[in-house]
């Protein structure tokens, strides 16, 4: 059963929502709205808590709440890696068209802000079992961020590794002078002879550190989602494991999954 904060939370959100508070427009002071649905001051700011977690609403002190202009969302979708692997097999011009953040988040390529940051790194326990390799392996970290330039947050966090050894023949892959590479992660694993088989997504949430936080414009409440990817080539050998940091308040994850059917 719905309760009272509930409630007026749905009422809010559909106002919000449908434009009669619009982003940047202060929401009316605590007192009126607390008439208003005839409650305590407790169950109404209940309610606006509720709205802060969704990213519907920010709270600024001693001034009020205020809707929140609309970030743009991310809606990732499984196919995503079909897509991606089947373009490092097309030409160099073809796979400087848009990469796979504009596909999920419908941007053009000049509405991003691309930064990439490379550094060696060694497999602690953790990726070292996400490798199978020994602890103290050495390996590639790549970091990535991803903004739209009408934002002042990043849409995603991103931090790639590869074990170093299985990618040197082709030092291009060492740089992050040479990205965006064109094709991505799927074609600059073809330059070294290797083809992603599968891939496998776990995806759990917690809360933001500060800094995670602060580069997201994560607000107080909302959840980060953390999604691990590990890609694994035709020989069953993991050749990539990615950590991928999202908002929990305009992400959403697509997962389609294809069922065998009964015989008939």
């Amino acid at each position: 059963m719905a309760t009272k904060y509930d409630r007026i939370a749905a009422d809010l959100r559909r106002k919000i929502q449908s434009g009669r508070f619009g982003p940047g427009e202060q929401l009316p002071v605590e007192t009126a709205l607390k008439d208003e649905y005839n409650v305590s001051l407790l169950t109404l700011r209940r309610a606006l808590d509720v709205l802060e977690m969704e990213g519907l609403i920010e709270k600024r002190h001693g001034h009020g709440n205020f809707v929140r202009t609309r970030r743009r969302r991310m809606r990732r979708s499984t196919d995503r890696y079909q897509w991606e692997k089947d373009r490092a097999l097309l030409t160099e011009a073809e796979r400087r068209a848009p990469g796979v953040v504009e596909r999920d988040t419908g941007l053009a390529h000049e509405d991003l802000i691309f930064d990439a940051q490379f550094d060696s790194t060694e497999a602690d326990e953790d990726l070292a079992d996400a490798f199978g390799v020994p602890v103290g392996t050495p390996l590639l970290r790549r970091s990535y961020r991803q903004q739209s330039r009408e934002e002042d947050a990043s849409l995603v966090l991103s931090t790639s590794y590869l074990v170093r050894d299985r990618i040197a023949s082709n030092p291009d892959l060492l740089s992050a002078a040479n990205e965006p590479w064109p094709g991505g992660t799927p074609h600059q694993l073809y330059t070294v002879g290797i083809e992603i088989d599968r891939i496998i997504d776990e995806v759990t949430a917690r809360p933001p550190s500060a800094d995670e936080a602060d580069a997201l414009g994560i607000e107080a409440g909302v959840a980060l989602i953390v999604l691990r990817k590990t890609s694994i080539d035709t020989t069953g050998q993991v050749v990539e494991v990615a950590d991928v940091l999202m908002a929990g308040d305009r992400t959403q994850l697509v997962y389609t999954t294809k069922l065998k059917r009964w015989p008939t």
